[in-house]
C-alpha cells in the first residue's frame, strides 16, 4: 500500500472517532458564530446584496427546471399504477401532496446544494487558500460573522423562496401531464386536490426548506473555512461540502418528517384518522 494511503488511514477505530468527534465540535463552533453574527454589527447591504442575488435569482433557473420535471415523472408514475384501478382523479392528491410536502424541499435543497454550495465552498477556500481569511483577521474583523454569515442569512431566507417556486412549476408539470396528455378531467382533478392537500402540506415543505437552507449553508461554508491548500484542496472541499450536505440533508429530512408527522397527529388527530 502506497504510504499517502496509509497516512489517509485511520490508524485504530478510537483515532476515528476521536477525529468524527473533533470535527462535530469544531462544526459545532463555527456554526454557533455564524449564526449568532446575525445578532451582531449590522451588516452592510454592499456585502448581502450580491451574496442574495447569487443565492437567489441565479437559483431560479435550476429550482423551476428541477421542479417542472419532479412533478412530471410523478405524474407518468402515478398514473401507471392508479389507472388500472380507476383512481385517476386521485393523482392530484398524490402528486401535489408528494411535491408541496417532500420532493419539492428535498429535490430543491440538494440541487441548490450542488450549485450554490458548493460554490460558497470553493469561494471561501479559495480566500482561504490565497490569505484573504487571515487579513481579514489581521484587520480585527470576524471573517466568520463578515463570510458565513450573511452566506446563512441568504440560504436561509431565499432557499424557502426557491422551494415555492420548485414545487409551483412541479403542480403545474404534474397537471399539464394529467389533464392534457393523460385527459383527466380538469374539475375532478383539482376537487380531489383541494379537498385533501391542505394548508399543513405546505407548512411541513416550508419548515424542511428553511433548515434544509441553513445547515446546507452551514455545512458549505465551514468546508470552505477548512479547506487544505493548494487547487486539490479547494476542489476537495468544493465536493465535501455537496457530499456532506446531501447527507446531512437526507438524514433530517427523516426526522423532520417523523417529528412533523407527530405534531400534525397531535394537533388535528381527527384529519389523520379520516386520512387527510
Amino acid at each position: 500500500m502506497p504510504p499517502s494511503m496509509m497516512k489517509a488511514l485511520p490508524s485504530s477505530p478510537f483515532t476515528f472517532v476521536g477525529d468524527v468527534l473533533v470535527g462535530m465540535g469544531d462544526f459545532a463552533a463555527f456554526s454557533y458564530r455564524a449564526v449568532t453574527g446575525i445578532f451582531g454589527r449590522q451588516m452592510q447591504a454592499r456585502v448581502l446584496v450580491p451574496i442574495f442575488f447569487n443565492v437567489g435569482v441565479n437559483s431560479i433557473g435550476v429550482a423551476v427546471i428541477t421542479g417542472l420535471f419532479i412533478g412530471m415523472v410523478m405524474a407518468v408514475e402515478t398514473y401507471s399504477q392508479f389507472h388500472p384501478f380507476g383512481f385517476d382523479a386521485a393523482m392530484g392528491t398524490i402528486t401535489c401532496n408528494a411535491i408541496l410536502s417532500e420532493l419539492g424541499p428535498v429535490l430543491a435543497a440538494v440541487m441548490l446544494a450542488g450549485r450554490v454550495g458548493s460554490s460558497m465552498a470553493a469561494e471561501l477556500g479559495t480566500m482561504r487558500v490565497s490569505e484573504q481569511i487571515d487579513a481579514l483577521a489581521c484587520l480585527g474583523v470576524d471573517p466568520v460573522h463578515y463570510l458565513a454569515t450573511p452566506r446563512f442569512l441568504a440560504c436561509l431566507l431565499l432557499i424557502p423562496l426557491l422551494t415555492v417556486l420548485a414545487d409551483a412549476a412541479g403542480i403545474i408539470g404534474s397537471t399539464f401531464i394529467c389533464v392534457v396528455v393523460y385527459r383527466i378531467d380538469s374539475h375532478h382533478f383539482w376537487e380531489h386536490t383541494l379537498n385533501f392537500v391542505g394548508t399543513w402540506e405546505v407548512i411541513s415543505g416550508m419548515v424542511k426548506a428553511t433548515v434544509f437552507g441553513g445547515v446546507m449553508a452551514l455545512v458549505s461554508c465551514h468546508r470552505g473555512f477548512r479547506s487544505r491548500a493548494g487547487a486539490e484542496g479547494v476542489g476537495r472541499a468544493a465536493t465535501e461540502a455537496f457530499v456532506f450536505s446531501f447527507m446531512v440533508i437526507l438524514i433530517l429530512d427523516f426526522f423532520l418528517a417523523f417529528s412533523l408527522s407527530n405534531v400534525h397527529r397531535m394537533l388535528w388527530p381527527e384529519r389523520v384518522t379520516a386520512g387527510f
